[in-house]
């Protein structure tokens, strides 16, 4: 049987009942994407990700791949080779990948809500299947380059491998700080000496090649390579040689050699590689030659492509970890025969029930539900906005406002979600099981480790929340702020809303206000740092907070937005099958409101005590 446990369920009544994706599916560049073959993709990767892809799960696990130091290579095991090629042969990688370089495009919406599933399932085969993304990224910053463009293709063609190469031992998530540099060669290479930590896929035998993007500072040209993230180019470094015209590996290896595999917590099929590049001492001894991706000084722009999706892509698998979790729960507690009903406690002949009839087993598995399906459809929004900029892009139509709604939205995808999909899945969905969700007969403990991490990479919690405050609501001036604001406003101001969802809508009134608040103190804080700078240090203590607690608003008004559809099927009387589908949808948004909500007052009220006193203190107090 199949650890995960999808909700196709849920990801269609997202797509094709509140954001009505069919609208646009079919049309502009999605005309060869309609919502039939839409929801077949869906379907097919739904069969793929619970019956090929989680089948290695275990045992990838258990079994993690082996460094070798002699030939600085990790090859993964049998169960998770077979289960990535199902997916590669299955060709549904494409959708990830522009049309142009023999990808299939497809609107953002879907391209997330399959990922969910792929993810939910073996995370790392998302992971290791990412060069087909990575060369869509090489061919959209190519600028018209034919060598470029040409390497776009063969990624796909031959299907490689490829990494983000950003991080440094000494840097970590200041990439600014990188020592990492290139100096050119008269044929119009450049050669990468440096070491790079926390990469991704740097190293397997899934893929005869692995092209890696690497972040390096160019040398020995007039006016580049300062300091800072600005000096940072972006250089394409392949593993083994190849022939730029036919793809064909010429047998030479470069030199880029992975020196180490960490040893994790959790995600352990996933290598998490050190690599060295031109280093003498370290393989053969050969240079690491690569190819300047578009312009010096690029490189940071072109890298958020990456890194903006690898943020998107955290988020996504932290709440699909989330859900199948809460799935898996719901599942045992349906089954699981422990003690009498609390009505029945004092009877000693009372039948036993099952656990789901336990007030605060019912009051756990709600709160798993609605976060769950409230971050399933934060996902699906935000990624709307993405397919909003594919279409005004293909329109020629200005896209700015999309662009930037985008941006505010995903540092709560990545942030709040990976926080709550953590913190839920371990004191909620494994406390479901008692003491047998410690167990390895159940899924849930390696989904706590593997979650985990999520939390980490792509920028920690606090990392997310600086960006929320300070690039995405104050340099932005509060304008894709501004516009979400107003479309709950619009939403709460609603002549059509159910009466069904009165209290509710009075509750999200009330946090809007509050995080509005909220947002308020910790700009007023930063003004007051202009004459006197360690007011900063109030911004910084509650910059997660903001974070926090928007995140707690959307979610809220997603989950609001899903309940009014649903409760206008079952006033129409034409639910059917699925009449417990949208009663379970109005009880999480009425249970989240309620349960939910109510604590930004609290946040709000903490955050205005906060004061100097914690940054004064000694660190010998601590």
């Amino acid at each position: 049987m199949s650890h995960y446990k999808s909700n196709l369920r849920d990801i269609e009544f997202n797509l094709f009942e509140v954001l009505n994706t069919q609208e646009y599916l079919g049309t502009g560049p999605f005309e060869e994407m309609d919502a039939d073959t839409a929801r077949e993709i869906l379907a097919e990767i739904e069969r793929i990700s619970t019956q090929d892809l989680s089948a290695s799960f275990v045992d990838s696990d258990r079994n993690p791949p082996v460094f070798d130091p002699k030939t600085n290579t990790a090859p993964v095991g049998a169960a998770f080779k077979k289960s990535y090629d199902a997916f590669m042969n299955s060709g549904m990688w494409a959708i990830q990948t522009p049309a142009e370089i023999g990808g299939q495009t497809a609107p953002s919406s879907l391209v997330w809500s399959s990922a969910e599933m792929i993810c939910g399932a073996n995370a790392p085969i998302w992971m290791y299947a990412a060069g087909p993304f990575f060369a869509g990224v090489v061919y959209n910053n190519a600028n018209g380059v034919a060598r470029d463009v040409r390497i776009a293709e063969i990624m796909v063609e031959r299907l490689w491998g490829a990494t983000m190469v950003l991080t440094e031992p000494d840097a970590g998530s200041d990439v600014g700080a990188g020592k990492a540099f290139a100096t050119p060669n008269e044929d119009g290479s450049w050669n990468i000496s440096g070491v790079k930590r926390f990469i991704t896929s740097a190293e397997s035998d899934l893929q005869e090649n692995i092209m890696h993007l690497v972040l390096a500072r160019p040398k020995g040209v007039d006016g580049i390579g300062g300091p800072g993230t600005k000096g940072l180019s972006l250089f394409l470094v392949p593993k083994f040689h190849f022939d730029h015209e036919t793809g064909e590996l010429t047998g030479a290896r470069n030199g880029a050699y992975v020196t180490n595999v960490e040893h994790k917590m959790g995600i352990k099929s996933s290598n998490t590689c050190e690599v060295t590049f031109g280093d003498p001492q370290v393989g053969g001894g050969e240079p690491a030659q690569g190819w300047l991706l578009g312009e010096v000084h690029d490189g940071i722009a072109q890298m958020f492509d990456v890194i903006e999706n690898a943020r998107m892509m955290v988020g996504t698998k932290a709440i699909a970890t989330l859900s199948t979790g809460y799935l898996n729960a719901l599942d045992y507690a349906k089954s699981r025969v422990q003690g009498p009903d609390l009505t029945q406690a004092a009877d000693k002949a009372a039948p036993k029930v099952t656990i789901t009839h336990h007030p605060d087993v019912r009051r756990s598995l709600m709160t798993q539900k609605s976060y769950a399906e409230a971050m399933r459809a934060l996902v699906i929004y935000t990624a709307s906005w993405q397919d909003k900029i594919q279409m005004a892009k293909a329109a020629g139509e200005d896209h700015s406002l999309a662009e930037k709604v985008n941006d505010l939205l995903l540092p709560i995808v990545k942030g709040y979600g990976s926080e709550k999909s953590w913190t839920l899945l371990g004191t909620e969905s494994l406390q479901t099981f008692g003491g047998s969700g410690f167990l390895q007969e159940y899924p849930i403990e390696q989904y706590v480790r593997d979650a985990k991490i999520d939390t980490l990479y792509e920028g920690t919690t606090a990392i997310q929340g600086m960006d929320f405050f300070f690039r995405k609501i104050v340099k932005d001036q509060g304008a894709a702020l501004g516009h979400i604001q107003s479309e709950i406003e619009a939403f709460l101001a609603s002549e059509t809303a159910s009466p069904e969802l009165k209290v509710e809508r009075e509750l999200l009134a009330t946090g809007l206000a509050e995080a509005g608040e909220l947002v308020t103190l910790v700009i007023n804080d930063l003004m007051a740092a202009m004459n006197e700078i360690k007011s900063i240090y109030k911004v910084g203590l509650n910059t997660t907070r903001v974070l926090m607690a928007l995140g707690d608003v959307v979610c809220a008004w997603m989950l609001l937005r899903g309940a009014e559809v649903a409760q206008a099927r079952l006033a129409a009387g034409d639910a059917g099958k699925d009449e417990a589908f949208y009663q379970g949808k109005v009880a999480a948004a009425k249970f989240f409101a309620a349960n939910v909500l109510p604590k930004i007052t609290s946040e709000l009220a903490i955050a205005k005590t906060v004061n100097l006193e914690l940054m004064e203190l000694s660190e010998d107090a601590f």
